[in-house]
């Protein structure tokens, strides 16, 4: 098996396994074709994983009856890349079909992955390269088995546990809203109230200076404090590497007062607020491309300059004109004329 994202993966629309499968093509690439129809999706498609795998044809071989397969219509390699910057990666895929397609549908099926991949996220692998092929459910391990629990203590599944009742605050006499004083709430329906909101990114990042720097180690009420102060950062503009960045630079040996010290730094240090004119545009999202690569060379190109998934020089050298072509009769010939020779070198 490749690694996750790599390997075969089978065309869509395919008919049934008949006895009759890749009839029409020679014996080799007929017994090729039957062992790779018959590999698990994920499965690596290198000429030398085949190769090792089918005993009867060496490397070479191999590679030869592929690109008469992708010629044939079975089989198209592509490579398309994955996440942006630094992190780009390319993938490997083989696509296959057990029923032999021609150029125009290999091409309308490809453009349906490109499009299919410009749409997915890109720091996640897109859903064609997921992860290999589930186990079947025989080998599934059976759950964990749960808990042990007295009977006393296990709580029904069916009856939720009764809140706890909350007494009703007390009100004086004399006070002038005892009579509008609404009843409090019942605790079921205030339970599962809306979740409060958890630290805001000017915090945080004001949180994690004393981990990066201890002179500058924040209590929670210094961090409480400060925020407003580095929520105006965040408004103009700047992000929180920035904000720690510009608190950090430059600092002196000795820090008595950090508190004291961030305060200056956050009101000296606040940048220009730039108005939406200067702002410069965002970078344009690069485009990930569906590249076919030539079966036989491994060049890449565009599927619609790779028809039977060869390049022009191993097509034209795949293709040779009729004229040409060697005759029957004269390999017979030529066979017969080493026979021949064969036998006058014999010694006596």
């Amino acid at each position: 098996m490749a690694k996750p994202g790599y390997g075969k993966r089978s065309a869509p629309d395919q008919q049934e396994r008949t006895p009759r499968d890749f009839a029409l093509l020679p014996t080799r690439e007929r017994y090729v074709a039957g062992f790779i129809d018959h590999l698990p999706e994920g499965a690596a498609m290198s000429v030398k994983e085949l190769a090792k795998q089918l005993p009867l044809y060496g490397q070479q071989a191999i590679s030869t009856s592929l690109t008469s397969l992708s010629v044939a219509g079975h089989l198209r390699r592509v490579r398309c890349p994955l996440g942006m910057g630094d992190e780009t990666r390319w993938v490997f895929r083989t696509f296959w079909s057990r029923t032999a397609r021609d150029n125009a549908w290999w091409n309308a099926y490809l453009a349906t992955e490109q499009a299919a991949l410009a749409t997915a996220p890109m720091a996640k692998i897109p859903a064609l390269d997921t992860a290999p092929p589930p186990r079947p459910p025989a080998e599934e391990a059976p759950p964990p088995p749960a808990p042990e629990t007295p009977l006393a203590e296990a709580p029904c599944p069916e009856q939720a546990p009764e809140p706890t009742a909350v007494p009703h605050q007390r009100t004086p006499a004399n006070s002038p809203d005892t009579a509008a004083t609404p009843p409090t709430p019942d605790v079921r329906t205030t339970k599962h109230s809306a979740p409060q909101a958890g630290p805001s990114p000017a915090y945080l990042a004001l949180a994690r200076l004393g981990r990066d720097d201890h002179r500058l180690a924040l209590s929670a009420d210094d961090c409480a404090t400060l925020e407003p102060q580095a929520a105006q950062w965040l408004d103009r503009g700047v992000d929180t590497d920035y904000l720690t960045h510009a608190l950090t630079a430059g600092l002196p040996a000795r820090v008595d007062s950090p508190l004291g010290f961030l305060r200056r730094r956050l009101t000296d240090k606040i940048p220009p607020r730039l108005s939406s004119e200067n702002v410069q545009p965002a970078a344009p999202t690069p485009i990930r491309r569906v590249l076919v690569e030539c079966t036989d060379c491994g060049r890449p190109g565009q599927p619609e300059a790779l028809p039977d998934g060869l390049c022009r020089p191993c097509r034209e050298t795949h293709s040779p004109d009729d004229g040409n072509a060697t005759r029957t009769a004269d390999i017979a010939d030529i066979k017969a004329h080493m026979s021949n020779l064969r036998d006058l070198l014999k010694p006596v």
